[in-house]
């Protein structure tokens, strides 16, 4: 066999003979022991870094007596009015960025000191009066693969001037909270030096959890241990009936854990066997991540109330503001003892005096109707979740899940597992797995009503058979944290451990399939494993060194390959995609000068101490070892499952014709040889436009390879411009394209060497704009910097700087860059539109001018992050201006409209109805497409004819673009 762990590793199989060596790291207290440090400990301290709220629960190491009746609740000292501090049970997981002058002096001074950021219930309550300040929901940001998770993008939609913070910091700052709350209760043994269990969701991926790892470290938690919430919820029940295990089970072998929080969904399967009287607890599954939870009844809600709110949608902030006050609603009214009415309230636009405020009436009936009928519908074993083009809510900036039924997902989830519930049990299933027991836990399940319902769903599925028996949690907010203390006990042997080890499957991809064919991927990591043990994959693969070199990670919950080295074929049902690993592996100074040097090597595993992947390279031949760690900040790459098309026939002629050209020795070619050099290709492998993506990619290579000798001439210069953008573009999408695009922003520095020319300055703007997309934040900004002196107007009196190295030629070609770089701050795109349009007030609504606006103010991007849209205000303003223009070719403002008014299905970029209704009708005037014009009524992806306008040309044949970032 032959494969490759992605491009540039080749793999060889040596005969496997074992089919995976498995090496312990646990130290001679048994697996799982706590470490020294650990032990030193004086407490063990359980965290629920929750979606709504957070908890901490701890027990004393010290203490007399059995430690399992030993664990506490913290009460967690926080802000409740300005000035005023209060202990709770819970800390509400808000963090509320006041303004200047908002609050008093003294108003955010906690025990410990002043508190510049708000967190807990004086967030909560101040993010529901004051709109677009309050950070919430910061955990299901935690898990959005689709945004960079590190940037300051929350509060989503707030407006102009108020500060951000990341998902990772904000969740920094509730453990910062609860760490101080800690060491104020206990100044002689800080939090730092305790054991810290941290829950996580078990439908975590590994990027979230080391994202969580991370904040704890900001936190100062250096050394934290990962748990996950469902089991941590049956920890708590397990030290409740620990000596009655087996009566408090009642026979029930098949307990299922279903977990509602404020965010996510979670399903885990813990199977129970009692052997001479001693129970045996295994979890043998999980579920995979589903991004629905108690926020999504809340928007359900908000979306009725503001339908009676007179008919005017709300903008991002109301909005914000609503749906905090129907999450308050909801917990009011479904208290028990509760009220049966309250009246839901939010700030009018303009002035108090002017714009008033807007409220309706929400009932008991009503919230529950929603929250049983839209969430705990009754439903039959065989009906599954809606599959959707399209994420579900996105309200919140948030890819919800798109069907809303926690009953459907309860029996996919089953049905998926059935193998691995037949193996443990011992018995053939037909049709749903039936659970014998149910544990509930989060705050979804307060109102009895609730559980009731689900309980009644799962039981009525298996009729002739007894009611599925629940088992109890008496505290629904605290389960958690308190299960994640007791597990610090269960680590020291002083409790019943739940087994199975990780209940995910890792794979690394071998060589994209040629077309017609599926992917396959080796197992580094079978189910099952416990954690702080190695596995060596029993294969041997032959790495390059020197070169970049990618490798596709994937993972599954269901029953795949079972062994390390095992094949498993990939489909997008069965595996989630992790990020990549794109790097450089370094050999010595003296084997690089002999050229690529490639080595014999082994991929060694293991799931850390934390519960975290980590990933080696180990040469069978040498002694040297590279550690392989995926990215954080992106998610999953769209092109891990692309397939490979074979090369045509002439490739090799065409490479020769570039060799020709950018060889490294010179070649008798005449002028007119390199002037047409691009159309040469073309006769070779026929029209460009028809070039696939690894054609494309391929010729890169061939061209980076000669880029020392592009500075030959003017024309060798402008010819390498032009060609190494074109088969870059868009800068991703491809194996790779990551190292690609920063080996090329290597050159910028250089510039070019023909500096009178202005077709090489027109091919030097090209170039980056083709490429833009894979580069980032910072890069994008120094384009913007090189360019903007150029470009910005004078004002009266004011000289304009000179940029070194950079001639006012291919004006219109910066105009275009500037409108394509995605990742600029908002206000730097603003400012560039207003470049623009001076031009357009001076010369005309040329046609590269309005394409630059409609980028520049996008609702949707190509490739960006939505944080990065310019303001709905900035967008409607744009538009009309746009619609005041008088062009001879009205058909030209078509496409730059649509991007300004098209609908992304998130409130905090689209625009009122009214604006884009306008802009709808106006477009069907102009006689645009139809689904043109659905795009700015309804919520489409962009087809690959828009794709194309989007980008100004045509895009690589089989790129397929899954969207903007977030």
């Amino acid at each position: 066999m032959r494969g490759a762990l992605g491009q540039g590793v080749e793999a060889r199989v040596q005969p496997a003979g074992r089919s995976g060596v498995l090496k312990s790291h646990a130290n001679e207290r048994g697996r799982g022991a706590a470490s020294v440090t650990e032990s030193a400990a004086r407490y063990v301290v359980g965290i629920d870094l929750g979606t709504t709220n957070s908890a901490l629960a701890w027990v004393d190491l010290r203490a007399e007596g059995d430690l399992a009746l030993q664990v506490k609740d913290l009460p967690l000292p926080q802000l409740v009015a300005a000035g005023e501090t209060s202990e709770r049970r819970l800390l509400p997981s808000n963090a509320y960025l006041p303004g200047e002058h908002e609050l008093p002096a003294g108003a955010t001074r906690l025990p410990w000191g002043e508190q510049p950021i708000v967190i807990g219930e004086l967030a909560k309550s101040q993010g529901a009066k004051v709109p677009g300040r309050m950070v919430s929901s910061a955990k299901s940001w935690l898990c959005h693969p689709g945004v960079d998770r590190t940037a300051d993008i929350l509060p989503w939609g707030a407006p102009e001037g108020v500060p951000k913070i990341s998902p990772v910091k904000a969740s920094a700052l509730y453990l910062e909270h609860l760490a101080a709350a800690w060491n104020h209760r206990f100044p002689d043994a800080p939090l730092a030096e305790q054991e810290v269990v941290l829950t996580v969701p078990a439908s975590f991926d590994e990027v979230a959890r080391e994202l969580t790892v991370r904040a704890a470290k900001e936190a100062g938690l250096g050394r934290v241990r990962l748990l996950e919430e469902p089991q941590a919820a049956f920890y708590d029940w397990i030290s409740k009936h620990r000596g009655r295990l087996e009566a408090s089970l009642g026979g029930a072998r098949l307990v299922l854990v279903c977990d509602v929080g404020g965010g996510t969904t979670d399903f885990t399967l813990i199977h129970a066997a009692i052997k001479d009287g001693v129970p045996a607890l295994q979890c043998i599954a999980v579920g995979d991540h589903i991004l629905l939870g108690g926020d999504n009844m809340d928007v359900t809600l908000a979306r009725r109330v503001e339908a009676r709110m007179g008919g005017a949608r709300l903008d991002a902030a109301q909005w914000s503001m609503l749906v905090q006050a129907c999450r308050l609603a909801k917990e009011t009214l479904l208290t028990p003892g509760g009220p049966e009415k309250t009246r839901v309230s939010v700030v009018g636009r303009g002035s108090r005096l002017i714009g008033g405020a807007l409220s309706a009436e929400l009932s008991r009936g009503e919230v529950s109707s929603v929250v049983l009928d839209g969430f705990f519908p009754r439903t039959l074993p065989s009906d599954l979740p809606q599959k959707a083009s399209r994420a579900g809510l996105t309200e919140l900036g948030l890819p919800y899940a798109a069907e809303p039924a926690v009953t459907r997902h309860a029996a996919a989830f089953l049905r998926a597992h059935a193998a691995e519930i037949e193996q443990a049990m011992g018995m053939k299933v037909e049709g749903v797995p039936r659970p014998d027991a149910l544990l509930l836990n989060g705050g979804v399940f307060t109102p009895r009503e609730v559980a009731e319902r689900l309980l009644e769903v799962l039981s009525g599925w298996f009729h002739g058979q007894p009611p599925i028996a629940q088992l109890s949690n008496e505290a629904l907010d605290l389960a958690v944290a308190r299960g994640a203390a007791y597990y610090g006990l269960v680590r020291r042997g002083l409790g019943l451990r739940i087994g199975g080890g990780t209940a995910r499957a890792y794979f690394v991809g071998l060589d994209a399939p040629t077309a017609g064919e599926k992917r396959q991927a080796i197992c580094i990591i079978p189910r099952h494993l416990e954690e702080q043990t190695e596995v060596e994959v029993p294969r041997t693969f032959a790495l390059v060194l020197d070169r970049p070199v990618r490798f596709d990670l994937f993972a599954t919950t269901l029953a795949q390959a079972e062994k390390p080295g095992e094949l498993a074929t990939l489909d997008e049902e069965t595996f989630s995609t992790l990020p990549p690993i794109q790097t450089v592996l370094r050999s010595g100074e003296k084997e690089k000068a002999k050229g690529p040097v490639q080595v014999p090597v082994r991929l060694r595993a293991a799931l850390t101490e934390i519960g975290t992947l980590e990933l080696w390279g180990v040469a069978t031949d040498r002694d040297a070892r590279w550690k392989l760690e995926f990215g954080l900040r992106q998610g999953a790459d769209d092109s891990a499952l692309t397939q490979v098309a074979p090369m045509p026939k002439r490739f090799a002629e065409a490479t020769a014709q570039v060799e020709l050209v950018f060889g490294k020795k010179p070649a008798p070619v005449d002028k007119s040889a390199i002037k047409l050099m691009a159309k040469s290709l073309e006769r070779i492998l026929g029209p460009r436009e028809g070039w696939a993506t690894p054609l494309c990619r391929e010729l890169w290579t061939a061209l980076w390879a000669g880029q020392g000798k592009r500075r030959r001439t003017a024309d060798h210069e402008r010819v390498w411009c032009n060609l190494v953008g074109y088969c870059l573009r868009p800068g991703f999408g491809a194996p790779l394209d990551a190292w690609r695009a920063s080996e090329l922003w290597k050159l910028f520095d250089l510039g070019l060497q023909f500096q009178n020319e202005a077709h090489n300055w027109e091919a030097w703007w090209v170039l980056w704009r083709r490429v833009a997309g894979g580069l980032g934040d910072a890069e994008q900004k120094r384009l913007f910097d090189t360019v903007a002196p150029v470009l910005r107007p004078l004002t009266k009196g004011r000289t304009q700087p000179k940029p070194k190295n950079v001639k006012a030629e291919g004006i219109d070609e910066m105009i275009r860059l500037v409108a394509s770089l995605e990742r600029l701050p908002a206000e730097l795109k603003v400012e560039a539109a207003g470049w623009v349009f001076e031009r357009i007030s001076k010369d005309g609504p040329r046609p590269h001018l309005v394409w630059s606006v409609g980028r520049l103010g996008a609702r949707v991007p190509f490739y960006g992050s939505g944080h990065t849209c310019v303001p709905s205000s900035a967008a409607e303003e744009w538009i009309g201006r746009m619609l005041e223009l008088a062009t001879e070719r009205p058909d030209e403002l078509v496409f730059p409209l649509a991007q300004l008014a098209r609908l992304s299905g998130d409130r905090a970029r689209d625009l009122p109805p009214a604006v884009r209704e306008r802009v709808a009708q106006r477009l069907a005037a102009l006689q645009a497409s139809p689904d043109l014009v659905r795009s700015v009524r309804e919520v489409v992806e962009l087809s690959g004819g828009e794709e194309q306008k989007v980008f100004g040309e045509s895009l690589p044949a089989g790129l397929k673009l899954l969207g903007p970032e977030g």
